[in-house]
Parts: structure tokens; C-alpha cells; sequence
């Protein structure tokens, strides 16, 4: 198991900004890739953004493309989310997953193998 602990998420109106963290505990974080996914009432899950080992490397969704943007912080331990002009499409559960990955600069958003609890992220309009 990989404890991966977020926080950050709230409520916020249409527009506005929250920045999610994605803590390790316990582990080296920089020996995995990073991801974001987050899933919506009704809706199928939705790898958001990823970022790789080095830092190198992002992927963002389209839906989020220009909105959101993810980092890391290997000496701490840590990867963020900020996300600006949040919508209320935006409103859902976002958790933050570790992927072993072998290579130093690519990631994926559609695959992990351990997750965090996740964190609510509501966005009104």
C-alpha cells in the first residue's frame, strides 16, 4: 500500500481557484508517476493530469487544458493541482494515484496502482 493523503478541496464559485496537494507518506514518491483523476456523480472516472518521476512531463485532459496545471515537489514529497477558472462541470471527487514507472519522464492518465481517498472539489455557479 501507498499512502497518498490530498487536501485542498472546498467549495468555490464558478471562476474561481483551488490549489489540491497529494502527500507521501512513508515512501519515495519520485520513484512514481503522479496522477490526478477525479469522478462526478453519475459520471465514469477521468484521469485529469499527470505528471512523471522527473517532472518533466505532463498530461492534462482536454476538459482541463489551459485550466489546470500540475507539479511536484520530490524533496518534499508532495504534487499539486492548481486549478483556475474552475466550472461546475469541474464539481467532483478528485483523488491523487502513484504509478511505478520504470521510466523517468512519461506518465499516463488512465492507469495507477495505488490512490489516495480523495477530496471534494464543488464548484458553484
Amino acid at each position: 500500500q501507498v499512502p497518498l493523503v490530498e487536501s485542498g478541496g472546498g467549495l468555490v464559485h464558478s471562476g474561481g481557484s483551488l490549489t489540491l496537494s497529494c502527500a507521501a507518506s512513508g515512501f519515495r514518491m519520485d520513484y512514481y508517476a503522479i496522477g490526478w483523476f477525479r469522478q462526478a456523480p453519475g459520471k465514469e472516472r477521468e484521469g485529469v493530469s499527470c505528471i512523471s518521476r522527473s517532472g518533466g512531463s505532463t498530461e492534462c485532459a482536454d476538459s482541463v487544458k489551459g485550466r489546470f496545471t500540475i507539479s511536484r515537489d520530490n524533496a518534499k514529497d508532495t504534487v499539486y493541482l492548481q486549478m483556475n477558472n474552475l466550472m461546475p462541470e469541474d464539481t467532483a471527487v478528485y483523488w491523487c494515484t502513484a504509478l511505478w514507472n520504470p521510466s523517468p519522464s512519461t506518465c499516463t492518465l488512465f492507469d495507477y496502482d495505488y490512490r489516495g481517498q480523495g477530496t471534494q472539489v464543488t464548484v458553484s455557479s
